[in-house]
């Protein structure tokens, strides 16, 4: 299968649809846009612990994982798709999804457990997220911020066949994964740490990374990275369609 304007339009709007959805749970149920949200003034660890069970904490995190990074993986698996036969797509995409989505939940262990300790240490202090912001802006300027986008952007040639086709999309999502977390840890915890607007601080942030995504592989050097090409684009999307100018008529 080749590249297919229609079929990726399709595939983009499929993922999109997905997100929307997890998006309109949080908004619904505030609580998810926010592992923990909660004034943990007084309370033992035991206490805060028993309030927020692992399980909750997983299926809020999966939530906001599948309402913040599934636009930017329609690349990855639109990759799959004209990588795999049309019997294997789905099995492909799901075995992807199952990387990716191990990478992130294993680095919320870490994220999660930094939020409850904020929450514990600090209720309602702005210190932790004004600390982690400050750290995601340095990290969205630094090469190593770029390295990682570099990577994200690298797709690995899949096997079309039996086992190894399943092992290869596996790793790949990895791999997509690995990169992914690398390239947004900071911008994911930001909008935890906020004692209130956790909402709006993770849409702020979503669109960040999915702009950032749009940009081309470059040289990892310091500069700020973001809204480039997703800048360009809107300015020629509302500048129109250009008409070509008017021939020179030779004077005689």
């Amino acid at each position: 299968m080749i590249y297919n304007a229609e079929d990726w339009a399709r595939l983009r709007n499929a993922v999109f649809a997905v997100s929307l959805v997890a998006w309109v749970v949080i908004l619904l149920e505030p609580r998810a846009s926010a592992c923990c949200a909660v004034n943990a003034a007084g309370v033992s660890w035991t206490v805060l612990l028993a309030a927020h069970p692992p399980a909750s904490l997983a299926g809020n995190w999966a939530l906001m994982l599948i309402a913040m990074m599934a636009p930017m993986l329609v690349a990855p698996i639109y990759h799959i798709r004209i990588s795999s036969f049309a019997r294997r797509r789905a099995r492909s995409t799901m075995l992807f999804a199952a990387g990716y989505g191990t990478v992130w939940m294993v680095a919320g262990i870490v994220i999660v457990a930094v939020e409850l300790i904020a929450a514990w240490r600090m209720p309602g202090s702005y210190l932790p997220a004004t600390i982690v912001g400050l750290t995601a802006v340095l990290w969205q300027a630094s090469p190593f911020k770029q390295r990682c986008l570099n990577r994200c952007h690298s797709h690995r040639p899949l096997a079309a066949f039996g086992f190894a086709a399943d092992l290869d999309v596996f790793r790949f999502g990895l791999e997509q994964g690995l990169w992914c977390t690398a390239s947004c840890w900071a911008a994911m915890l930001f909008p935890m740490l906020l004692p209130e607007a956790h909402f709006t601080a993770m849409a702020a942030v979503a669109i960040l990374m999915f702009c950032e995504r749009l940009d081309p592989p470059r040289e990892p050097r310091w500069r700020w990275r973001g809204f480039g090409t997703a800048a360009r684009s809107l300015s020629l999307r509302l500048r129109g369609p250009q008409r070509d100018p008017a021939p020179l008529t030779a004077v005689s």
